[in-house]
């Protein structure tokens, strides 16, 4: 009883300081489907909403609709978003994670307390605990269930074994990653050599609902949820071999985290890691110890592979190199408490390692987390800074996470790819997550420049840092330390601006804001792809001049029919049976005042996975010139 009440005190004491922590991360994707849930709440995943500039749904999402239900049972009984009463709510799962894993401490080492003290210090527990996403209660079901598994097979009570089914359904539905229970299940009944056919038989319900969920979903929505998953993946690249070598990489970089360092390498090896990491790399070692750590924990499984809990480790991390791309420390998770069991066997005779340990880990989880909830106040506060002044306009929020969600909350829409802005809009722009976008033909003006920074110098994330903590595409530290901001919150309007060139290159300075739509960012200093439709202003000459189209038709391209209006009226149209250098040329073009406004349609765009943009042809240059 005593170690229980030390291990609900510690989760007290490690989540009370952080209840107002602020939006964060993937927490409105999974808020936008609660919302959603309170009018659909049978497919509250059905949602739509706008990501990195294109419409996209959850239909696809790696995680089935449990935390978007739990979500919207909140939201139903709060009316409204509140950061306090949810992150309450979520400790629940925190609880829940922390006696199971002091559960299955006590059958595996014996100093439990310390074990399971190890397991709540690991920086993604410390850290993704004080989020809304479904990592925390996937972990929570996931230890629940192997706790009451593992009891129901020592006892051989039934009792415990429909507990853990009970839970099975829950677990299911947090993590399409929870069908490894099942193998992971059946390891520790063929280890016990137990004929039970009951237990058998309870390993095969995490499948059964997943199976029976997809059936639904394709009976009430004609579409298979894996179906557009695979979907999503061919689309943005996720499963390409660079991804997967990123992953890898962090991942085991990850891996050497879960406990500190020490425990892994031991403390000469550590010691000597730190030393000719720190010499050789600098900051880099914060990548190269943990990398050596990591690697340190697999061979360790590997030598003792016939422990079920080296089993664990090595049958989670591999599945989790086959299955995920973003190399997230978060993915890790699941595998953390057996990590903490071993090492906590290893050291048993030495435990004043264990505690110096636990206390380096809790002190780097505790930064981070501090750094974390910096970051992503920063965005709150900046937004209610300035949500005052956008009364009576219209405001774009150019940027993903935690800054979309209070922006959109103050009334902000979020920017898609080839929106047109107007004059007097406002942007508000993320430097990290913001995508390339056009002013419609006017200017961006500055109204303010908001840099988001934290009190302490380490970094989860940032524009100058190469963490990959959250994201291996972002770095393949475990974490980094930079003085600079994380990142730069930027105001500005757009204000009407006549086109200055009649013959625009699309490198010249002016492009910029004489292209209204379609029109993606400057490529090799000299052109631009174009989507299937790209509308673009130019300064009207004095007297009648044929305009001209220079463009290039890449052999990949699938339109090769383009058509060329001015002011809305058609002029030319020609379809390219050859690839190459290509010229289009309308008769001379007539017409009143100073602007001219050209529109430029292909008939077919490409999409390339992995590249978001629609790609119609490359355009090299547009305009008027004489004959």
């Amino acid at each position: 009883m005593r170690d229980t009440l030390a291990v609900v005190l510690f989760v007290l004491l490690l989540r009370v300081p952080f209840l107002n922590q602020a939006i964060q991360g993937d927490d409105v994707n999974y808020l936008n489907a609660a919302q959603y849930a309170q009018i659909n709440p049978l497919h509250p995943q059905h949602v739509w909403f706008v990501f990195q500039g294109a419409k996209v749904t959850m239909q696809g999402h790696p995680h089935p609709p449990f935390n978007a239900w739990f979500l919207a049972a909140l939201l139903a009984v709060t009316k409204d978003i509140r950061e306090v009463p949810y992150h309450a709510a979520y400790i629940l799962f925190s609880l829940l994670a922390a006696l199971a894993a002091l559960s299955l401490a006590r059958r595996f080492t014996t100093r439990p307390l310390l074990a399971a003290l190890l397991f709540l210090a690991t920086p993604a527990f410390v850290v993704n605990g004080n989020s809304l996403e479904s990592d925390l209660p996937f972990l929570a079901f996931w230890l629940a269930v192997i706790a009451l598994f593992v009891k129901a097979v020592e006892e051989r009570s039934g009792k415990w074994l429909a507990a853990s089914a009970a839970v099975m359904p829950l677990a299911a539905m947090s993590a399409f990653q929870s069908v490894l229970l099942t193998p992971l299940l059946g390891l520790y009944l063929w280890r016990k050599r137990r004929e039970w056919r009951a237990a058998w038989a309870a390993v095969l319900v995490v499948p059964l609902v997943l199976m029976g969920w997809e059936v639904f979903e394709k009976l009430t929505s004609d579409a298979l949820p894996a179906q557009v998953l695979a979907g999503y993946f061919t689309k943005y690249g996720l499963q390409t071999l660079a991804n997967k070598g990123r992953n890898a990489a962090a991942l085991t970089v990850h891996l050497g985290w879960v406990v500190f360092p020490v425990l892994a390498l031991g403390p000469v090896g550590f010691l000597a890691a730190a030393v000719v990491g720190g010499v050789a790399l600098g900051w880099g070692a914060l990548m190269a110890v943990p990398l050596a750590a990591g690697l340190a924990v697999i061979a360790s499984c590997v030598r003792q592979w016939r422990e079920w809990l080296a089993q664990w480790v090595l049958l989670f991390f591999a599945a989790s190199l086959a299955l995920f791309f973003a190399g997230s420390a978060r993915y890790l998770l699941p595998l953390a408490l057996p990590v903490a069991l071993l090492a906590a066997r290893r050291f048993s005779e030495r435990p004043l390692w264990l505690w110096l340990s636990f206390g380096a880990q809790l002190a780097v989880g505790l930064s981070l987390a501090v750094v974390n909830y910096d970051h992503w106040d920063g965005y709150r506060q900046a937004v209610r800074r300035y949500e005052k002044d956008w009364v009576n306009k219209r405001v774009w929020v150019n940027g993903e996470l935690g800054l979309r969600f209070y922006a959109e909350s103050a009334g902000a829409i979020p920017l898609e790819r080839g929106q047109a802005l107007r004059p007097g809009d406002v942007v508000l722009s993320s430097q990290l997550t913001a995508i390339p976008f056009t002013t419609g033909g006017g200017a961006l003006v500055p109204i303010a420049e908001v840099p988001v920074t934290s009190r302490l110098p380490p970094r989860l994330i940032g524009i100058h840092a190469q963490s990959g903590y959250s994201a291996a595409a972002m770095g393949l530290r475990a974490f980094d330390v930079s003085p600079g901001p994380i990142d730069v919150v930027r105001v500005e309007t757009v204000v009407e601006r006549k086109p200055e060139l009649s013959f625009l290159p699309m490198n010249a300075p002016q492009a910029g804001q004489q292209i209204v739509s379609g029109v993606n960012q400057l490529e090799q200093g000299s052109y631009r792809w174009m989507g299937k439709r790209a509308v673009l202003l130019l300064k009207r000459p004095p007297a009648a001049l044929p305009l001209e189209v220079e463009l290039y038709v890449p052999e990949q391209a699938v339109g090769r029919t383009v058509t060329v209006a001015v002011d809305g009226v058609t002029l030319a149209s020609r379809t390219f049976s050859a690839a190459g250098k290509q010229k289009m040329e309308t008769p001379p073009v007539k017409g009143n005042g100073e602007t001219a406004t050209v529109a430029i349609e292909v008939d077919r765009a490409l999409q390339i996975p992995g590249d978001q943009r629609e790609l119609g042809v490359i355009l090299t240059a547009v305009g008027f010139r004489q004959p």
